[in-house]
């Protein structure tokens, strides 16, 4: 009895530790259902969505049953969008004749079919709306990609120090900095733009049926810790020094940002001509999917900081929105912090018209922290936004108790 005490000990303690904390989880939840009763901010009016990663241990796309599952929860839950990850690390989960399409191939081949169209289909007779949800400027840790092999490597966005935001084996600025370690393409290049709308209209051409394009990752490297623009290189990182992209910044400003002496007008423009390229991005692709669909939706994807996204990340979104190129952004407002939470909603809602806002939660941070959970749903069912987005499924297949409050407030 010892013996077999002493086997299983590590396996009773850990199923304890779960079970404790599911039940946490449930009586937190249960809690929320309760309060969202009396709470009136969330109506039939909030779109409520869910991101849904090709990596998701759901297999959504590898069965015509995971996807019937699928639309069963969502239809549960109330769920208004799915954003359908179809384009990662410039590989195609759709019949490409333009990239890497092997992990449709393989999909395919365990499905028997095209369970993409078989997911838009289901949904919309359902009344749901299915966005292609396609992650651009970052093509992960894929050296090998198409568009690298195909147009070379200066399509390849770099640091003042001339390094991608992949880390590389003892690099002693990693001593300090903390880089994003993804290969990011250049928004300032036009073969750059080209190759990435032509992707985005082949999946329009492709499935006729979808309702949105969803732009993700269409902004320039991140790094922490951040600095407030161009004037401060000499403190931090900043993206976009590739050779190219510096001559046809010179070329368009006379200013030659490595060179020349100190300048805030200078590092100011810039920073403008950085955020352009990445506005130029979204209104390539937007004007070219209208073009082909005019009811398609499109919406971005942005780092919910108001600073970080403006001096840091170059995503002029509210210009996307004023301009029409987007038709509405969701902040991914990632964290455990409560009031970190709040702050970011609300100042990204504070800049426009809310219904031209949605907010992305992510339940992934919150597996173990069940009453954080439950203060930022309060919080997201008191504000204006038009939407809130979860990252992602994965959060929702197996927890009945969330499934259940999604149910009673969107349903």
């Amino acid at each position: 009895m010892l013996y077999i005490l002493t086997l299983w000990g590590g396996h009773i303690i850990y199923s304890t530790v779960m079970y404790i904390k599911k039940l946490l989880f449930t009586i937190a939840l249960s809690s929320l259902l309760s309060f969202s009763a009396h709470c009136d901010g969330t109506s039939s009016n909030t779109r409520l969505g869910v991101w849904i990663t090709v990596f998701s241990q759901e297999n959504i796309l590898f069965s015509t049953d995971q996807v019937d599952d699928l639309i069963k929860t969502c239809v549960s839950c109330g769920i208004d969008d799915i954003y359908l990850q179809v384009y990662r690390a410039d590989k195609a989960y759709y019949n490409s004749s333009i990239t890497d399409s092997s992990p449709y191939n393989n999909i395919v081949s365990n499905a028997g079919t095209d369970t993409v169209s078989y997911l838009i289909k289901k949904a919309k007779l359902k009344g749901i709306s299915v966005h292609a949800w396609m992650n651009l400027l970052s093509i992960a840790q894929n050296e090998n990609t198409n568009i690298v092999k195909t147009l070379g490597k200066t399509v390849l966005t770099v640091d003042q120090h001339g390094r991608t935001a992949l880390k590389t084996k003892d690099d002693p600025l990693d001593k300090y900095y903390i880089r994003e370690d993804q290969l990011f393409l250049e928004p300032g290049n036009k073969k750059v733009r080209e190759y990435l709308s032509n992707i985005a209209c082949e999946i329009i051409k492709t499935y006729p049926d979808l309702s949105g394009m969803h732009l993700d990752y269409i902004r320039y490297p991140s790094v922490v810790p951040f600095i407030p623009g161009s004037r401060f290189t000499s403190h931090g990182i900043s993206y976009g020094y590739g050779k190219d992209n510096l001559e046809m910044f010179k070329k368009h400003s006379g200013i030659d940002i490595v060179s020349d002496k100190y300048s805030r007008t200078s590092f100011m423009a810039w920073d403008k001509w950085r955020r352009n390229n990445v506005t130029s991005l979204v209104r390539s692709i937007s004007e070219k999917v209208k073009g082909i669909n005019p009811d398609i939706k499109v919406s971005c994807t942005i780092v919910p900081s108001m600073e970080r996204t403006y001096l840091t990340t170059f995503q002029d979104w509210t210009s996307w929105l004023d301009n029409g190129y987007a038709d509405y952004i969701v902040a991914m407002d990632y964290t455990d912090d409560v009031r970190l939470f709040g702050f970011y909603a609300n100042s990204v809602i504070a800049q426009t018209d809310p219904q031209k806002i949605q907010i992305g939660m992510g339940a992934y941070l919150l597996e173990d922290k069940p009453e954080v959970m439950y203060e930022q749903l309060a919080l997201l069912a008191a504000m204006p936004a038009s939407g809130i987005v979860i990252f992602s499924y994965d959060d929702i297949a197996d927890n009945e108790v969330l499934q259940k409050f999604l149910t009673k407030n969107f349903k």
